[in-house]
């Protein structure tokens, strides 16, 4: 006996619900196989992890404030790679964003009426994030520049200069030594919600649903769609692939510098250390599990962010390195990815030495 596997011509939907759900139950079997070898009990693992995510009021709010930059993320790249331009520059937008929304914080608060700080702020993320995923954008729309090594080279520029202005130019004269910048006036706070829980995730939300609009409703959103889909097809059909590019980065690359905007206006209320520390890239897979859809993806980043957060917690409380949520992270990609087959593909055992019959082109009656 063989194992073959036969191209479906229509998705299932049963295959497409239930492959998610076993995937991730096998992930978590995986996750828990190493933990057993490494000594640790997997259930009460589990079980601490779940409760310092999700036990009490104070662990939810702590686990939304880490799902605020993941979700803006994973709506940035999500909207990237419906149209197959694979935007591995969320860290370095988020970034750009982060320091455009410090900029306003600690140099125009005396000059901008109090109202309108945290709107500018939020603009300027916006702008800075959007002109750093417009190069290359451009470069790919323009002279066919593989756009994973220009975004993922992008962010390692954007991270240095994170660190040059906070150990720099903008550096506290007052902060003893410590590098990073005055603190911001409370006029450029953003206001909290529910213990550190900030406005940023009211922004994620109203960006998940214009996204939602945009791609599901507008003729915009059926063009990204048709580009992701078949991209020659597209082009036969006089649909404008570098403009789309430009837009679709421009959107992609100021959604992450909201994140930005969100982290130093919503958690540090100043430019230090801390504001890239792998947002971006856990975004990928924030995308991926949530299938590229904007309401999916809010889902999935307060799911992992209660990974994040459950990691720090056995850390603390049974003295397991907090990584073991990065590899039950990885491990639940890889085999959701890994699962994507069985939505594609039919399997069927065949005997050894027989052949899979092809599908044969009906015979018209009478030929």
């Amino acid at each position: 006996m063989k194992v073959v596997f036969e191209k479906r011509l229509e998705r299932s939907r049963t295959a497409a619900l239930l492959v998610p759900i076993v995937s991730i139950i096998l992930a978590l079997l995986f996750g828990g196989i190493l933990l057993a070898a490494a000594g640790a009990n997997p259930w009460e693992t589990y079980k601490a992890m779940a409760l310092g995510a999700f036990g009490a009021q104070y662990n939810i709010s702590e686990t939304l404030v880490k799902a605020i930059p993941l979700m803006l993320t994973g709506l940035a790249v999500a909207i990237a790679f419906r149209m197959l331009f694979w935007n591995i520059g969320a860290e370095g937008q988020l970034a750009m964003g982060g320091i455009a929304a410090a900029g306003v914080a600690l140099f125009w608060t005396d000059t901008l009426p109090d109202p309108l700080v945290i709107p500018v702020m939020l603009l300027a993320g916006f702008a800075a994030g959007a002109v750093w995923g417009l190069i290359p954008a451009a470069l790919k729309a323009y002279l066919d520049v593989n756009e994973i090594i220009t975004t993922l080279m992008m962010n390692y520029i954007a991270i240095l200069l994170v660190s040059h202005l906070y150990v720099g130019p903008w550096k506290d004269p007052q902060g003893y030594g410590f590098p990073g910048t005055a603190q911001f006036e409370k006029v450029a706070w953003l206001p909290r919600l529910t213990g550190r829980v900030h406005l940023g995730i009211v922004f994620a939300v109203v960006a998940a649903l214009l996204i939602w609009i945009v791609l599901d409703r507008t003729r915009w959103g059926y063009e990204i769609r048709v580009i992701g889909e078949n991209p020659k097809a597209a082009r036969y059909a006089g649909i404008g692939i570098g403009r789309n590019i430009l837009l679709v980065m421009l959107l992609s690359g100021g959604l992450a510098g909201i994140a930005g905007m969100s982290e130093v206006a919503g958690i540090s209320h100043r430019l230090q250390q801390g504001l890239t520390v792998g947002y971006g890239y856990t975004a990928i897979i924030v995308a991926w599990l949530a299938k590229l859809n904007p309401w999916g993806v809010l889902l999935v980043a307060v799911l992992l962010a209660g990974l994040l957060v459950g990691g720090d917690q056995i850390q603390i409380s049974m003295g397991l390195p907090a990584s073991v949520a990065l590899v039950l992270q990885g491990a639940i990609l890889f085999f959701v990815l890994g699962g994507e087959i069985f939505t594609q593909y039919r399997v069927r055992l065949v005997r050894a030495g027989r052949e899979v019959e092809e599908p044969r082109p009906a015979v018209e009656a009478g030929a």
